[in-house]
């Protein structure tokens, strides 16, 4: 397979979990299926979004996680490479795939969660700043 249809043939292998995007990022790709974040690309090796519910299940089957180094030290995110024979086809990238979806819709509910209680704490807040005077 050339390297330029690899991005192509990556996004096929997740368009059963829905509609699939992908975008050039930090030298690889980034994919969204449904609009979720879910997979990055990097250096010819897909990487799907886990959480601390599934990455035990990517692990057990042989997955690697996605490090890289920072300031000097190896840093990693919770992005793991599907088991080799996923890679072959979009039927057995398809639980994987249900995977990274379902951590990511978790990670979605977790920020709005965290969100709509700083919202909630944002009027309270002001009201506890002194307010400028008119002139």
């Amino acid at each position: 397979m050339v390297a330029d249809d690899f991005p192509a043939f990556c996004a096929e292998l997740l368009a059963l979990g829905g509609p699939v995007s992908r975008r050039r990022m930090f030298g690889g790709h980034g994919f969204y299926v449904d609009g979720l974040f879910v997979a990055i690309l990097e250096s010819d090796r897909l990487y799907l979004k886990a959480d601390s519910a599934s990455a035990p299940r990517f692990e057990a089957a042989g997955g690697e996680r996605f490090t890289y180094a920072s300031q000097g030290r190896e840093a990693a995110l919770s992005y793991w490479t599907p088991p080799a024979e996923a890679m072959e086809s979009a039927a057995l990238m398809a639980p994987w795939v249900r995977l990274a979806l379902q951590a990511a819709l978790s990670a979605r509910a977790a920020k709005a969660a965290s969100g709509s209680r700083k919202a909630k704490a944002g009027p309270a807040a002001a009201r506890k700043r002194p307010r400028p005077t008119p002139r």
